[in-house]
């Protein structure tokens, strides 16, 4: 059998709840878990200019637009 170089020591903190509701216990988590980003901010406002491509185009109407009806005698059920 093959020996292992480098075995992985990462491991997760202990969580709460199950499936879809699991989440970290916040009791059991110390600094050195997660990461730390202090650039994140600026890096989302350099890729996320005020004002830029969410913004509606000049003279686009900004009220909301009402869907069209379905055909008369057409269901979805």
């Amino acid at each position: 059998m093959a020996r292992q170089r480098n075995a992985p020591t990462a491991s997760l903190p202990p969580t709460l709840g199950e499936g879809c509701l699991a989440r970290f216990d916040p009791e059991a988590l110390e600094p050195t878990d997660g990461t730390d980003f202090p650039g994140a901010a600026a890096l989302w406002q350099q890729l996320n200019p005020p004002g830029g491509a969410s913004a509606p185009a000049a003279g686009e109407p900004v009220e909301p637009q009402t869907p069209a009806h379905p055909p008369t005698g057409k269901s979805s059920t």
